[in-house]
């Protein structure tokens, strides 16, 4: 892991064994912390997953994100959704929770890799001004 020199947040590479291991570890803590709110009467199906979400875009980039998001929806499905521990077909309501998920998913891990991408430009000593522009056109 190599650190952010601006804000100090340990980053792991997008595409490496160590960013998919995180991101199944993320999946399987925000399950847990869901379960304990269906425990305590929450009804909303993927509370815990979209923070969890946007933490691992920055911290492990995008692919990892988008496999964790990717590992969420079936493991809500079959242990949050009643009937508990069973898939059976999605009500429509269901139906709409997953595809707000899968929309929300998508604008969190943007908006996440682009926090990511602006801690590296940051990091590297922000962005360097170019001697000639090439909007200006010195004939």
């Amino acid at each position: 892991m190599r650190r952010a020199g601006l804000f100090g947040v340990p980053r792991v590479r997008p595409w490496s064994w160590q960013a998919f291991l995180l991101g199944f570890v993320v999946v399987a803590m925000s399950a847990a912390l869901q379960g304990i709110c269906v425990a305590l009467g929450a009804k909303l199906y993927f509370a815990t997953f979209l923070p969890s979400l946007f933490v691992l875009g920055i911290v492990a980039g995008a692919p990892a994100a988008a496999f964790a998001a990717l590992l969420t929806i079936p493991l809500v499905w079959w242990a949050f959704m009643p009937p508990f521990f069973e898939f059976n077909s999605l009500t429509s309501a269901h139906a709409d929770s997953i595809n707000l998920f899968c929309l929300l998913a998508v604008l969190v891990i943007g908006l996440a890799d682009l926090c990511r991408e602006t801690m590296a430009i940051i990091s590297r000593g922000g962005l360097k001004p170019r001697s000639e522009s090439a909007a200006t056109n010195s004939q």
